[in-house]
């Protein structure tokens, strides 16, 4: 059996001693203080060539792995930005909700002023650093508010979600549902909605539209949210509050307009000649004519309202960027502009206008 080789350290390198100091003196460069161990450095931890291209390519890979899922999460819908306010297009999609709530704004306002916004909006981009509002209008409308009120950097941006819907259609269901599970619409609203998704081609019949908009809603709620529709057709352009009509009453004026149509004109004829300064006061001229009395007694003219009386402050958004506040007396209204986008150039061309100079 052949006898194995023994194998020992060789001689040290000449001037190298392993108990003297890594530094040789002073004045010595790093190269010169450490001459003998160059030949031995990969035995004592640095890595081989080998090993730092293995180490950069798998760094590489994780780093794209990582860009990769970034991306499919932005694309997905899984990825909450900070988007600033004026780069919101609130005018995107018709909004299915006519009236806002101002008390339960206020709360709204309150809750993110404390906490911060919980929930993001959904939005689509549509270039150029512009994206479309789809749901979340009473979120950013606190937000504007607080900024305007405010002037606070945490308020001038908004958690959004970006989402990629197939087409309009898709965008206009979600805006549905979303304040379906949050805050349920009235059926004008409903039908409201679904009426100008099929003026503006989204859908091409009323039917398709309420299948499509209202898809998880009973067979009968349709049906109901159809029978409104007719209200939509005939009066949308007359009536001042019409999120107010309660279920009953609109089902029961649109029954009457299916029956009687020639009623129809003299009842836009009442609202038109003395609009209700409230809900209250367009509810008792609709239940009149859905009563279908014949002499019943003539609506009264609402009283001429008080000129101390404040008009209760509504606002909206005129422009990107730019509101619209109307508040003051009924005789003197006072009208406020106001918004991140309401810039001193906006001010000098729209002084200019009101002067008739341009």
């Amino acid at each position: 059996m052949a006898k194995r080789k023994r194998l020992t350290a060789g001689p040290l390198p000449p001037g190298f001693d392993p108990d003297l100091p890594e530094t040789v003196g002073e004045e010595a460069s790093e190269a010169e203080a450490r001459p003998n161990l160059g030949h031995l450095s990969h035995g004592f931890g640095a890595a081989p060539p080998i090993a730092r291209v293995a180490g950069e390519s798998s760094a590489q890979a994780a780093l794209d792995e990582l860009s990769q899922a970034f991306s499919r999460a932005k694309a997905e819908g899984r990825l909450v930005q900070a988007l600033p306010l004026e780069s919101i297009d609130t005018t995107h999609l018709v909004r299915d909700r006519i009236a806002l709530d101002e008390e339960e704004l206020a709360h709204l306002i309150a809750s993110i002023r404390d906490h911060g916004q919980r929930m993001p909006i959904d939005v689509i981009d549509l270039g150029d650093g512009r994206f479309g509002l789809i749901s979340g209008w009473r979120r950013l409308t606190a937000l504007q508010r607080l900024a305007d009120e405010t002037g606070a950097e945490r308020f001038g941006t908004v958690r959004a979600i970006l989402r990629n819907p197939a087409d309009d259609s898709d965008a206009y269901v979600a805006m549905v549902e979303e304040n379906e599970v949050r805050h349920g619409l009235s059926y004008y609203e409903r039908a409201r909605i679904a009426a100008r998704a099929v003026d503006l081609g989204v859908f091409e019949t009323e039917k398709k539209a309420l299948q499509r908009l209202f898809s998880a809603a009973s067979r009968a709620r349709r049906s109901k949210i159809g029978s409104f529709l007719a209200l939509v057709r005939a009066l949308d352009d007359v009536l001042r509050f019409p999120s107010a009509i309660p279920e009953r009453l609109g089902l029961s004026l649109a029954k009457m307009l299916d029956k009687k149509p020639e009623a129809l004109e003299p009842l836009r004829a009442a609202l038109l000649a003395h609009p209700p300064e409230n809900a209250e006061s367009e509810i008792a001229v609709l239940i009149q004519a859905s009563s279908g009395k014949k002499g019943a007694a003539p609506v009264e003219k609402p009283a001429k309202p008080d000129p101390a009386a404040a008009i209760p402050t509504l606002r909206r958004q005129i422009r990107p960027g730019v509101f619209l506040d109307i508040g003051g007396g009924w005789l003197k209204p006072v009208l406020t502009i106001s918004g991140p986008s309401v810039t001193p150039d906006f001010r000098e061309r729209l002084e200019r206008w009101l002067a008739g100079e341009a």
